[in-house]
């Protein structure tokens, strides 16, 4: 029962916060420098002040701004995020058509950089002055330092234009006419790279945190206690301490997703990945108004529920706050 009141609580504070966001990018877009409307008149080859007039009326870019604060909230409740300036669709349609790639390419990249993080971190941690706990140190180091469209750009020269071992753009090779197996074979190969390129930061930043709290949880007492009543090392390491030690990185993983996705529009763009992040690009180059407020709102829904789905996963990990209830 208090877990779910306590979940109920934060479905609430979720929908504050999302409620905040969509009116904070709102304002934010509107006072920004430029007129959405001579982007509109531009497409059409106009810029004729009555031609002008009448695509704001059109719009209802001739309205207060409050007025047209109150309408987009009432679209927004609809599920109607208004039609892209540029690409004449529904901005909904946008969205749904590119959100699966960024999704699998942030996936991909978050599970591998906790994976290999968590594991380098506990190899270190038990041997933290031996060569490789040094060497891995400064890899993490230097992955954590370098800028992520460097790493991309490094990746590509290295993989492509070198070794010619995998694709560098798109999501698939559109000449491809094989099976399912075959196509999601290919997607794979397509997702290496950008997903590479994606977690070999976070990669360095759970591998250091990882070790920073298995050293700490392997000072424990009860980890002493397990040790002294003959508990086999193995037992000892990967059932008691790891559990606490993922504690931490778990929390970190679901607080930076914001960050993750932002790193995907760097990554998506040097690598041409049909995701939201690509899309965000060219909706910020073309002033897309709509499609931009539907992308942030979209990447603000995705980082409340990663938000939400951490402190299930933190509730699952931590016996404590279960015992303890909703807090």
């Amino acid at each position: 029962m208090a877990l779910a009141r306590g979940i109920g609580l934060r479905l609430i504070q979720a929908g504050g916060l999302l409620l905040a966001v969509v009116v904070l990018n709102f304002l934010l877009i509107q006072i920004a420098p430029g007129d959405a409307a001579l982007v509109l008149a531009g497409q059409y080859g106009s810029g004729d002040p009555e031609f002008l007039a009448q695509v704001r009326a059109d719009y209802g870019l001739d309205q207060s701004l409050l007025v047209q604060l109150g309408a987009y909230l009432g679209n927004v409740g609809r599920l109607d995020f208004g039609r892209s300036f540029f690409f004449n669709q529904p901005v909904l349609d946008l969205i749904a058509d590119r959100l699966f790639a960024t999704l699998l390419l942030a996936g991909t990249a978050l599970a591998f950089a906790m994976v290999v993080g968590v594991l380098l971190g506990v190899f270190t941690a038990r041997r933290p002055e031996s060569p490789v706990s040094h060497g891995v140190t400064v890899m993490s180091l230097v992955g954590y330092a370098l800028p992520v469209f460097w790493t991309g750009i490094m990746l590509i020269i290295l993989f492509a234009s070198k070794w010619d071992l995998l694709p560098v753009s798109g999501m698939s090779d559109l000449r491809y006419k094989g099976g399912r197996f075959g196509r999601a074979l290919d997607t794979v190969e397509h997702l290496i790279l950008p997903a590479l390129t994606l977690g070999i930061i976070y990669l360095a930043y759970y591998s250091r945190l990882a070790r920073a709290s298995m050293l700490e949880v392997l000072e424990s007492d009860y980890i002493r206690t397990a040790r002294a009543k003959g508990v086999p090392e193995r037992v000892v390491v990967y059932k008691h301490a790891l559990r606490n030690a993922l504690i931490p990185v778990a929390t970190i993983a679901g607080l930076q997703f914001g960050a993750l996705f932002s790193g995907a529009v760097l990554v998506e763009t040097v690598f041409n990945w049909p995701g939201l992040g690509r899309l965000a690009f060219e909706s910020i180059l073309r002033r897309d108004t709509p499609t931009m407020l539907g992308i942030l709102i979209a990447s603000a829904t995705l980082v409340i529920v990663a938000n939400l789905l951490t402190d299930l996963v933190y509730r699952l990990i931590d016996p404590r706050i279960r015992v303890g209830g909703a807090r």
